[in-house]
């Protein structure tokens, strides 16, 4: 019998503008990425806390998390990110925790449009 684990993924994506429709759509698209990428059982997911810099406030995005399909029983947590100057503006980030029984289980840590910069070691592009 395999022995359950827990891992951490890490992500990041940008939105266009400060809007509810802007920020809907960054978070979205990285969820999803993250979910087909990791071939990921939401149901797997402990817990995600997002961030986000000080000049995206119209939105939080664990309420977009929430509205996904088996996502109801995941903690959610949104905080901001720490200011610091001269950084990527509109990011939005994610640490999520998510048991596994697979010990060698590759993550793919999705990084999305502006956010690509970040850890150019994890950029989606590279991958294929």
């Amino acid at each position: 019998m395999a022995e359950w684990k827990v891992r951490a993924i890490r992500g990041a994506t940008t939105a266009s503008e400060n809007t509810v429709e802007a920020i809907r759509e960054a978070v979205t698209e990285l969820l999803d990425e993250l979910e087909q990428r990791n071939h990921l059982d939401p149901e797997d997911i402990i817990s995600a806390v997002f961030s986000t810099t000080q000049d995206l406030d119209a939105i939080f995005p664990a309420s977009i998390a929430r509205e996904r399909p088996n996502w109801d029983n995941v903690a959610l947590l949104d905080v901001q990110q720490m200011y610091v100057e001269g950084s990527l503006p509109r990011c939005i980030r994610f640490l999520i925790h998510v048991n596994t029984a697979n010990p060698n289980w590759e993550i793919v840590h999705p990084y999305l449009r502006q956010a690509q910069n970040l850890r150019p070691d994890w950029n989606l592009a590279q991958m294929g």
